[in-house]
């Protein structure tokens, strides 16, 4: 009995360590899921906004730019997976994973090629283990991603899909993430930043399927004149507009890094606590036994005297 009160008592200061652990953690996210979702809601303006800017200078010209154009001379097609750099964040980075698996899974069926980049070390650590080759691979501050990251990230997939070479290029970038609806829900996307698409649509918030639309309510954008003309126009604004993309879904799998480790975290408590209670009342009901237990021998003692006397 000794024996296994000392067991739960071990157990329960092991558990309570863990509990103080966990509780650490849930409130390092709760500190910082304030910053991140103000950073995700203050790039939806500018985003509506490029995106309008955008829309605009293409509904009115004729060029085709390369970023609009769909390439047929490279089968291959960018994948850039957004994941955590640390775990304790529930199905977070399981959920990305087993979307990007799908879609890898599917371009492979569709004839494509993929080419896999990856951002956070959960992402890279899972496909390298499983012999999925990486072109690519950011890590390192996937809950506050900075600006440099961010527009690396945009600038090479850029490349890539600019460069003429067939080996090299890639005919589409596609960004598999998680967008933070709310403090209990995140969905996980999978958006095709390029080639954009032109569409007579209203512009939707976000912009989720990678189309400009002709305006609000679906009316047509006024006439304007472009000065010094539509290609330079173009030539800056598109470039902007699809690395504006990829640093807003990776703000969006930011706050829905942190919103998924703070729920988790949260759960991760309350188990412990449940636990530590379970152990107690087991310690208090190996104590009483062993109480029970030496009760009993010194009653059999004083018997065992008084029968010899």
């Amino acid at each position: 009995m000794g024996g296994q009160q000392r067991i739960y008592k071990q157990k329960i200061r092991a558990t309570e360590t863990l509990e103080k652990v966990f509780r650490a953690m849930e409130m390092i996210a709760a500190s910082r899921i304030g910053a991140a979702r103000a950073r995700a809601v203050e790039a939806d303006p500018y985003t509506r906004a490029l995106t309008k800017a955008v829309a605009a200078v293409a509904v009115h010209s004729d060029i085709r730019h390369p970023l609009t154009r769909e390439r047929t001379d490279t089968h291959r097609v960018a994948v850039l997976a957004i994941s955590s750099d640390r775990g304790l964040a529930g199905s977070y980075s399981a959920t990305i994973l087993r979307e990007t698996s799908r879609l890898i899974e599917e371009l492979h069926e569709a004839g494509k090629e993929p080419v896999l980049f990856t951002s956070g070390k959960r992402a890279a650590q899972y496909f390298r283990f499983r012999g999925v080759p990486i072109e690519k691979a950011w890590e390192g501050d996937s809950d506050r991603p900075t600006e440099e990251r961010m527009y690396e990230i945009g600038d090479t997939l850029l490349q890539y899909f600019l460069d003429p070479d067939p080996k090299v290029g890639v005919s589409a970038v596609e960004v598999v993430f998680t967008r933070f609806v709310s403090m209990v829900r995140q969905v996980p996307e999978i958006r095709q930043v390029v080639p954009l698409r032109v569409v007579d649509a209203p512009v939707a918030e976000g912009d989720d399927e990678g189309e400009l639309g002709f305006g609000p309510d679906g009316m047509g954008f006024p006439e304007y004149e472009f000065i010094p003309g539509v290609e330079s126009v173009l030539n800056m604004l598109l470039p902007r507009y699809v690395t504006n993309r990829i640093a807003t879904a990776m703000v969006q799998s930011a706050a829905s890094e942190l919103a998924a480790r703070q729920q988790a975290m949260h759960t991760a408590t309350e188990n412990a606590g449940d636990l530590i209670t379970d152990y107690t009342r087991l310690a208090n009901a190996a104590r009483q036994g062993e109480i029970t237990q030496e009760i009993s021998e010194i009653v059999s003692g004083a018997d065992a005297l008084s029968q010899a006397n």
